[in-house]
C-alpha cells in the first residue's frame, strides 16, 4: 500500500496537534478531523474554532465537531469514513471501544512523554514542573485505558534549565509530527512492532488544581523556578503582595544565603527583582499585576516600587 493511499482520521484539538495534522497530511490522505466543538473565548465570549479546526478548513479536509462522541450517530458517521487509521493527538476526549476498534489498522495516539512515564492530560506541564532534564513524544495503540495501550516509537529531547512549558510543547509538537509519520508507514510495512507498557513503571499527569497554581516561597528556589516555568504562558504562576495578586514570569535561580523570612524581596535593580525562597532566592525578570498586562520588571517599575513580603 502506498502512503498517499492510507485514509486517516485525526482527531485533535489545540495548537500542538496542528504539526500533526500537517504532517499527516503531507503524506497521507487525511479524509476527516474530529475536534471538539466550537466554544466562547475572549471578553465578549464569541464562538471560535478551535486550532486544529481551523487548519483542517484551511485544507480543504472535513471536520466533525460534535457535542457528543458516544452515540450511534456519530459511531454511524464515523465508518463511513472507512478509515486505515484513526490518530488522536490532544483530543480531549476519551474515546469507546466502538471508536477504537472501528478503522482497519487501529487508533494511534500521540502522547507527548516517555511513557509508562507521565500518562494522562498534562505530561508536558508536569514533566517542566517536576525539573526534568529529558522529555520527548511515544506513539502507542490506544486502547480503553488511560494511555495504557502498546507503544510503538519513540524520540526523545533535552529540557533545559529554563526551557518554559511553551518552548518544550512547541518543541515535543514537532518531534511528534515526525514520529507518527514513522510510525504509520512502519506499521503499514511490518518494520514497527508493538511494546507492551510496563504498569510497575508508570506515573501520572492529572490536570493542575488552581491551588497548584499558587508559589510557595517555602521551596527550593529551583522548584519555585520549576512551577513558573511550566505555568509560562498560561496561566501564570501566582503570588500575593500588599493583598494584590501577581502572576510571575521568566525566572532564574540565585544563590542566596541572606537569612530573609521566605517570600521577602531582598532586593530590586533595574530589570529584575529578587525574591527568597526556602533555600535560595529567584530572580523575577517579568510580572503581570491584576487587571493588568504581563510586562517585563524593568517597565512595571517605571510606575511603580516593589518591596515588603510575597505570601
Amino acid at each position: 500500500m502506498n502512503s498517499s493511499d492510507i485514509k486517516i482520521v485525526f482527531m485533535g484539538t489545540p495548537d500542538f496537534a496542528v504539526p500533526v495534522l500537517e504532517k499527516l497530511n503531507e503524506n497521507f490522505k487525511v479524509i476527516c478531523c474530529v475536534t471538539k466543538a466550537d466554544s466562547p473565548k475572549g471578553r465578549g465570549n464569541r464562538m471560535a474554532q478551535c486550532a486544529v479546526k481551523e487548519k483542517a478548513l484551511n485544507l480543504g479536509i472535513p471536520v466533525l465537531s460534535p457535542e457528543k462522541i458516544k452515540t450511534p450517530e456519530f459511531y454511524e458517521e464515523l465508518s463511513q469514513y472507512e478509515a486505515d487509521f484513526f490518530v488522536t493527538c490532544a483530543y480531549g476526549k476519551i474515546l469507546s471501544k466502538e471508536i477504537l476498534d472501528m478503522p482497519k489498522m487501529g487508533t494511534v495516539n500521540v502522547h507527548a512523554s516517555l511513557l509508562p512515564k507521565y500518562r494522562g492530560a498534562n505530561p508536558i506541564q508536569k514533566a517542566v514542573m517536576d525539573g526534568e532534564k529529558v522529555s520527548g513524544v511515544t506513539t502507542m495503540m490506544s486502547d480503553i485505558g488511560m494511555d495504557t495501550g502498546d507503544m510503538l516509537l519513540k524520540d526523545e529531547c533535552e529540557i533545559t534549565a529554563n526551557m518554559t512549558l511553551r518552548e518544550l510543547s512547541d518543541r515535543l509538537s514537532d518531534i511528534g509530527a515526525d514520529l507518527i509519520v514513522k510510525t504509520l508507514k512502519g506499521l503499514v510495512d511490518g518494520t514497527v512492532k508493538r511494546i507492551p507498557q510496563d504498569d510497575s513503571l508508570a506515573t501520572f499527569a492529572p490536570p493542575l488544581l488552581r491551588e497548584q497554581e499558587i508559589i510557595d516561597f517555602k521551596l527550593d528556589a529551583e522548584k519555585v523556578h520549576n512551577l513558573i516555568r511550566s505555568l509560562d504562558d498560561k496561566p501564570g504562576a501566582t503570588a500575593f503582595l500588599g493583598g494584590k495578586k501577581f502572576k510571575l514570569f521568566n525566572t532564574a535561580v540565585k544563590e542566596d544565603d541572606s537569612g530573609a523570612a521566605p517570600g521577602t524581596i531582598v532586593s530590586v535593580d533595574k530589570k529584575s527583582f529578587t525574591v527568597k525562597c526556602g533555600r535560595n532566592a529567584i530572580e523575577v525578570f517579568e510580572i503581570q499585576p491584576e487587571n493588568s498586562k504581563r510586562m517585563d520588571v524593568r517597565s512595571y517599575l517605571n510606575g511603580h516600587t516593589i518591596s515588603g513580603v510575597f505570601g
